[in-house]
């Protein structure tokens, strides 16, 4: 099980709503490797947890087309 932050560009509550629904489609997915995760808009981050590599999670939240600005394993 590896843990992941992610510093995610986010202005609004419809940015880090785009990357929650992600996330949750990609965490109902029993193939998709992500366990659990939570959005703080706040702060800007997003953090994962699961067997997902690094590249596939940071994929995912690309594909909301929000800007990820660092991508560390924790």
């Amino acid at each position: 099980m590896a843990n992941y932050k992610f510093n995610v560009a986010m202005s609004c509550g419809g940015c880090s709503g785009a990357i929650t629904r992600a996330l949750n489609k990609a965490k109902e997915d029993p193939n998709a490797g992500i366990e659990d995760f939570s959005v703080d808009l706040n702060a800007q981050t997003v953090l994962v947890n699961g067997s997902a590599s690094l590249q596939d999670v940071q994929a995912r939240i690309a594909k909301t087309g929000k800007e990820v600005r660092s991508a560390d394993q924790i």
